[in-house]
């Protein structure tokens, strides 16, 4: 019989080198490969096994790394049924030390191959990483295809709905035909060694290096998001066809907005002409040329990216904290961290920057200040770390303010990879003298708390529009956030004679990358003017981020909820902020979605507290004396607010 090999890894996209595949009812023919340690494997040695799982791996992959342990239980669940399982790592990047540190850290039992020059791939039509086959003792394949359903490209469901794998192994032992013998593998295209053309007019060397230094490698090095590096040559050309498929794909460099509508000055899409020099240098075989004509190694700054060394840090606890391998049936909740900073006067924060503890885990965290301390009250978005972004100083006279006796509060997002991992995250303030202060910048939104998502339905639409700005304001960026649901998200200012123009349409909305967009030249937004959001979720079946098509959402701060927030920076004139508080983003809906917590239609006392606006509401607006704000009583303040700013 055939001997197979898992060897941990992962390929997302599948290119196959061989003139036929592995497909149900096939055999695939004998082989011999060395694993890790240099032992000679032979296909035959496993013809005494009732079934045999051969799983195409690889150590970079991030399916792989979630992949291998899961492979582990099974191989061990299974093993005395009588099943085999072996890995194969078939890439050509991955090194035989390499794979040692995978099964150690993976903890991986069974054995795993290499496959030098893809052979034994090319007899299976292995295409990715994981992909897994399941042989009978005569080495016919049973089964081809993925694991399960729970991880697809860019997704992560809190669980499986279908485990492809366990279901095949229990009808071939239970004597019965496998009813579903091929999936779709999804994950990382096998690494396989190419043929460079010679006279290639695109090189790694002249023009590849350049176009990856520039979009690609501040991610794709040590220490940081990218699953993999892409700083070397042999980095770079193992990865062709997995580079090839994303940019054609206009997955990467990650890059979501319409460029119809707006520019920014962090734009990170790749010009049309550098995607084809990509897709070129591919076609050609990954030539490398002249390495005379490398640019310069690309320098980066380790550690804090501020202008210097951060006048006050704030951990988000006092010791690391512990994230498990998996996120379970029921996914994992975001998690908060409260801190008390020990600010004692008020503070202008110039500069910011949430820095990761453990890039591997961490999808996004988003820290706030909380102005009465412990207790959430009138919470203000402070900063927030997503993969990619870099922080940017805000120009000369620009600040955000925290008041003195402010808290901090960390939301994180954790995105388990397979191994048990610890984060402990933080946060880096750079203080501005208060009298170089001439603008506040504020982070405020458009939302909607009170739509109903229904089951199974696409392209659901929802709305929300401020109040008209009562001052003319200054918009600087703007970061749509939805969760697993959203499809799209679109920003249109409706100016003051009602025409409508479309600041910034993103018609592919991903969860994974919580972009703020900010804006190349800032944009003045005159008084009496709107600001309308648009939000579109697809609940069906046919979504695969859906954590779960059967289910009416509704707002919620987990990812499995919904949210529609339009998040927007405004730059406000300190003359402004200083004499009254700006009301310019407040408007009487925002007020009864955030703070009538018990939903009775009306605003008590408690529910104001930590809020100056509420709190010098109630002498303005509470006219029957009942201790209540109620809708009315707040439309009515909130006008006398704006006649005041006037």
């Amino acid at each position: 019989m055939t001997r197979l090999v898992v060897i941990a890894g992962l390929v997302l996209v599948a290119v196959c080198g061989s003139a036929w595949a592995a497909e149900a009812g096939k055999p695939v023919a004998p082989f011999t490969l060395n694993d890790f340690r240099g032992a000679t494997v032979y296909s035959a040695d496993f013809a005494d096994s009732k079934c045999l799982v051969v799983a195409f791996l690889g150590i970079e992959c991030p399916l792989a790394k979630l992949y291998g342990p899961r492979l582990q239980a099974l191989a061990k669940e299974y093993e005395p049924q009588g099943v085999k399982f072996l890995a194969i790592n078939a890439n050509q990047q991955d090194s035989i030390a390499e794979i040692a540190a995978y099964v150690k850290q993976h903890g991986i039992e069974f054995p795993i191959l290499k496959d030098p020059g893809q052979k034994v791939a090319d007899q299976f039509g292995a295409a990715r990483t994981p992909e897994v086959f399941v042989l009978n003792p005569l080495g016919v394949v049973l089964y081809r295809g993925r694991v399960d359903d729970q991880y697809v490209v860019g997704v992560q469901r809190n669980a499986p709905q279908r485990e492809d794998l366990r279901k095949a192994l229990d009808e071939v032992l239970a004597g019965k035909p496998v009813s579903v013998a091929k999936t779709e593998a999804i994950g990382c295209l096998i690494g396989r060694v190419r043929t460079a053309k010679s006279d290639s007019s695109v090189t790694y060397s002249q023009q590849v290096a350049r176009i990856l230094q520039a979009h690609c490698v501040e991610c794709h090095r040590p220490g940081e998001i990218g699953p993999f590096p892409l700083l070397t040559y042999d980095d770079a050309q193992g990865w062709g066809d997995m580079i090839a498929e994303v940019v054609s794909d206009r997955r990467m460099p990650p890059w979501h907005a319409d460029p119809a509508h707006g520019k920014f000055s962090n734009d990170r899409s790749l010009s049309a002409e550098d995607r084809e020099t990509l897709l070129t240098w591919v076609k050609n075989g990954c030539p490398e040329g002249d390495r005379s004509q490398l640019p310069p190694e690309r320098k980066f700054t380790e550690g804090w990216q501020l202008t210097k060394a951060p006048d006050l840090v704030v951990e988000m606890r006092d010791k690391p904290y512990a994230i498990p391998a998996s996120a379970g049936p029921n996914g994992l909740s975001y998690q908060n961290f409260t801190v008390n900073p020990k600010i004692t006067t008020d503070k202008w924060v110039s500069e910011m920057e949430v820095i990761p503890g453990n890039r591997a885990v961490v999808h996004h965290i988003i820290v706030y200040v909380q102005p009465q301390g412990k207790q959430p009250g009138g919470q203000v978005f402070l900063c927030a770390y997503v993969p990619g972004t870099r922080p940017k100083p805000l120009a000369p006279g620009y600040a955000k303010k925290i008041k003195a006796g402010s808290w901090l509060r960390f939301q994180v997002h954790y995105t388990p990879n397979g191994s048990t991992q610890e984060d402990q995250s933080k946060v880096g303030l750079i203080y501005a003298d208060p009298k170089t202060i001439t603008h506040q910048v504020l982070t405020t939104e458009v939302n909607n708390h009170k739509f109903t998502i229904e089951p199974g339905q696409d392209n659901q639409v929802f709305t929300a529009v401020s109040q008209p700005s009562p001052i003319d304001v200054t918009m600087m960026s703007m970061a749509p956030h939805m969760h697993l649901r959203g499809k799209s998200f679109k920003y249109e200012l409706e100016l003051p004679d009602g025409k409508r123009q479309t600041l910034l349409d993103v018609p592919k909305y991903d969860f994974n990358w919580q972009t703020s967009y900010r804006l190349a030249e800032p944009l003045t937004i005159p008084a009496g003017a709107k600001l309308h959001c648009t939000a579109v979720y697809d609940n069906s079946a046919n979504n695969p981020a859906n954590p779960d098509p059967t289910k009416t959402v509704t707002w919620g701060d987990q990812s499995w909820d919904e949210m529609m927030l339009g998040y927007f920076d405004l730059l406000v004139s300190r003359e402004l902020t200083d004499k009254k508080p700006l009301k310019s983003a407040v408007n009487p809906e925002t007020i009864m979605a955030r703070f009538d917590k018990d939903q009775d239609g009306k605003i008590s006392r408690e529910e104001s507290q930590g809020h100056e606006l509420l709190e010098r509401g109630f002498a303005v607006g509470d006219t029957n004396g009942d201790g209540y704000l109620d809708r009315p009583e707040i439309d009515k303040a909130v006008e006398k607010i704006r006649k005041a700013l006037k």
